[in-house]
């Protein structure tokens, strides 16, 4: 008996701090329902997925209602709802995206709370340019991999945003978890955006697609390339190994802007890109191709030889940037419109100590 009242006792006291702070413990645990009444919406096809999505996209409501929680429901995410017995026509469960809507009454969509995150949160440093409850912008360290993978399970820059944001991350996708619009390579560094709400992760990718931002990078290449110049030329997967990527006619159109910053002859040239696409590898590939490789790109890297140096001096700087540990890639600026507040945002990321060390081998 005394234990049961401590109970009630408990359990009245946190209702009482949540009803205090304004909140209300039901509407925290409670699945988001959307309501669509067939009849209301001309949607040109019957399939179940594609008419759910055009509703909602149709329905100011809907819509509000979505916005009003932070998320977006693209349609891959209502099909994985469909999957999921989240619908209901009718007072029916469907679980067929591809069911063939009739002369139905009305449609239930619900969303429940978002899962907990698989990676585990890790207490790892992070340096933050900028945060609120929508997004979060930072600068990546060299050496750090964006997402867990099978050869790098933990320790990612995923593992210490979930540790980092903790409750603030309201779910993507269904499940709690930081938004990534945008990858840097393990060994790449510089400023990077990420989604902390599903509304903020859906419009960041339709600005990334759209090119609709300025994402500038600063690199040390090989030699000395033309001044100023444009590359456009499609990447793809290398036919001979699969871990690369490579030009190929099969691969997607990549275009990167580029200028010279400084040069250090007849050694390396410090530029800057500038990218119109973001595919993988893409400024790796494309300087590869042009034959002025970034100095220390284990993949991609055509490194100068030494034989051809008379000059001592030459051969010890080719030497010691022959040993720089990662290509010497920084992204150094990103600027675009915050996904809901529209305010224009600008992030400038200065060179690691690493790469000014490398440039000032090369220079001194």
């Amino acid at each position: 008996i005394i234990a049961k009242i401590f109970i009630i006792f408990m359990l009245e006291a946190i209702l009482d701090c949540f009803s205090s702070s304004g909140l209300n413990i039901l509407d925290m645990i409670d699945p988001i329902k959307i309501q669509l009444v067939v009849k209301d919406f001309d949607i040109p096809t019957n399939r179940l997925d594609v008419w759910v999505t055009e509703a909602i996209k149709a329905s100011p409501v809907s819509k509000q209602d979505l916005d009003n929680n932070n998320l977006s429901l693209s349609r891959s995410r209502v099909k994985k709802l469909i999957e999921n017995n989240n619908l209901q026509i009718d007072g029916i469960i469907v679980n067929d995206p591809s069911f063939k809507i009739k002369d139905y009454q009305s449609i239930t969509i619900i969303i429940p709370i978002p899962e907990d995150a698989t990676p585990v949160p890790e207490n790892i440093d992070l340096e933050i340019f900028y945060e609120d409850k929508f997004i979060i912008v930072l600068n990546k360290e060299a050496g750090i991999v964006v997402h867990p993978a099978p050869g790098s399970p933990n320790g990612t820059l995923v593992n210490a945003l979930l540790f980092h944001c903790g409750e603030s991350l309201q779910g993507i996708g269904g499940v709690k978890r930081p938004g990534i619009v945008h990858r840097l390579d393990k060994n790449t560094s510089g400023v990077m955006v990420i989604a902390k709400t599903e509304l903020s992760h859906a419009r960041l990718c339709e600005t990334f697609m759209a090119h609709d931002l300025d994402r500038r990078y600063n690199a040390v290449v090989w030699r000395q390339p033309q001044n100023n110049g444009l590359i456009e030329k499609p990447i793809g997967r290398s036919v001979f190994d699969r871990k690369k990527m490579a030009i190929s006619n099969k691969g997607k159109m990549a275009i990167t802007k580029w200028k010279i910053l400084d040069m250090y002859p007849p050694l390396a040239s410090l530029i800057e890109c500038k990218l119109e696409t973001g595919r993988t590898h893409q400024i790796r590939v494309h300087f590869s191709d042009l034959g002025h490789s970034i100095i220390g790109d284990p993949l991609y890297g055509k490194p100068l030889s030494t034989k051809k140096m008379v000059d001592k001096v030459h051969k010890h700087k080719i030497a010691s940037a022959r040993l720089f540990k990662r290509q010497a890639l920084h992204a150094t600026k990103l600027s675009f419109m915050h996904p809901i507040t529209k305010q224009y945002l600008e992030f400038v990321s200065p060179l690691p100590n690493d790469i000014k060390y490398l440039i000032n081998v090369l220079k001194n």
